[in-house]
């Protein structure tokens, strides 16, 4: 498959986002469902990601190229790729044109001398058009001007930075399997297979470049997970010893549920309330050979699940905005709407409610979002205290947190965390 075919599945990727509302991961794993040369499927992964990565400057190129509105929403994709590949690559430029237009031909013929145009016009006019994209917020910061408005507000010293470290590649950090190897046994692993990698966390190793999984060593038998340094802290903040009765709710895909269990001998319920998701942390648990519970619910909704034993530890990650992994998941910025963070506080104050009541006394909740917005974080913490006297918020200890929250750096992903103490 010539790398042509490989923009115009990149295009079809970026249109599923932007054109049809869907995630980029259920629009990748919809692709993989078909016969695809995996490199050219890789190809389009990365170009897609770079895309959405830098959709606030190139969709102001854009629009600033066309002299009116495209009648076919789906010609933004192919346009928009071709733009990425001419401003953020070092892709021949006139193999990027040529190849465009013939993407652009295959789907809409009439649009053939548009879509030449439009590249050769930014060709021209690349320059001037990087000056003005830096006066206008979208554009310079590639994200949406309500994020930017809410970042500003929320973190005034550290805004700039957060959104700065969204635009770089995400770490690679790999989690040891502690009852499979220690973590300089699996080091010398990755040495010798040519991997180098930095300790970066008790169980954690940072691979200086990703990899695929397969070429980790021992992958397939459990050694090694890939897990965010920042989300491998919960399994410790949760304060758990061997024996106890554990929760682990909205669960998927399975990281931090495996994590406890590779630490300590526990009865652990993992719950999530999507059935295909749950299937992930099932698998995830089969290929480490840990066992636990699992039950398709909505954790909020007791009766479906519920048995009436109180658990000793509860971790409800809940659900967020995600917007601390931006990086990762750069359709999430143009997917979010404000009004989806004002829903999602009223879920995450649900869950909160209802699991706080099968939690026994002197048991301790772990709170916790992979978001940066306090709407979310901080002052969920501070509703919930003062609707439950009962709870104590207990020191977390976290090496430069914020009040219990990591902004996104070059170790980890924006987290929050915070651990309720029930009297």
């Amino acid at each position: 498959m010539s790398k042509a075919n490989a923009r115009a599945l990149a295009a079809d990727l970026a249109s599923a986002v932007l054109v049809e509302g869907r995630s980029l991961t259920a629009a990748l794993t919809a692709l993989r469902k078909g016969r695809l040369d995996p490199r050219a499927l890789a190809a389009a992964q990365d170009l897609a990601y770079g895309v959405l990565r830098h959709h606030g400057q190139l969709a102001f190129f854009l629009d600033r190229l066309l002299s009116r509105p495209l009648s076919d929403p789906y010609l933004r994709g192919y346009l928009l790729v071709g733009l990425y590949e001419l401003a953020q690559t070092n892709a021949p430029a006139y193999a990027v044109v040529n190849e465009t237009v013939a993407n652009v031909a295959g789907h809409e013929p009439k649009a053939r001398g548009l879509a030449n145009a439009v590249l050769r016009n930014f060709l021209r006019r690349q320059e001037e058009l990087a000056g003005l994209a830096l006066q206008q917020p979208e554009a310079r910061w590639n994200f949406p001007a309500w994020w930017i408005d809410r970042l500003r507000a929320d973190w005034p010293e550290q805004w700039q930075a957060v959104l700065e470290s969204a635009m770089r590649h995400p770490p690679m950090t790999l989690r040891v399997n502690r009852r499979r190897a220690s973590v300089p046994a699996y080091q010398a692993a990755l040495r010798e297979a040519g991997i180098e990698a930095e300790v970066t966390g008790e169980c954690a190793l940072t691979l200086s470049r990703p990899r695929p999984v397969a070429e980790l060593p021992g992958w397939a038998s459990g050694w090694v997970s890939v897990q965010d340094a920042g989300a491998q802290a919960a399994a410790g903040l949760l304060d758990c010893v061997d024996g106890m009765r554990v929760l682990d709710a909205c669960a998927a895909p399975g990281g931090k549920t495996a994590h406890l269990l590779e630490a300590h001998d526990l009865d652990l319920l993992a719950l999530d309330s999507d059935p295909a998701r749950l299937d992930r942390v099932r698998q995830n648990l089969e290929r480490l050979d840990l066992k636990a519970g699992l039950a398709a619910a909505d954790a909020g909704d007791l009766p479906t699940w519920w048995d009436g034993r109180a658990f000793d530890r509860i971790l409800l990650d809940a659900p967020c905005s995600a917007s601390g992994v931006a990086r990762r998941h750069p359709d999430g910025k143009w997917l979010k709407r404000v009004s989806d963070v004002e829903a999602l506080t009223k879920e995450q104050d649900r869950l909160l409610e209802a699991l706080w009541s099968t939690l026994k006394a002197g048991g301790k909740l772990l709170y916790a979002t992979c978001s940066v917005f306090r709407q979310e974080n901080e002052a969920r913490v501070r509703a919930f205290l003062d609707r439950h006297p009962e709870a104590r918020l207990e020191p977390l200890g976290l090496a430069g947190a914020i009040d219990g929250q990591w902004l996104p750096d070059s170790l980890h992903d924006g987290f929050f965390y915070a651990r309720f103490a029930k009297a």
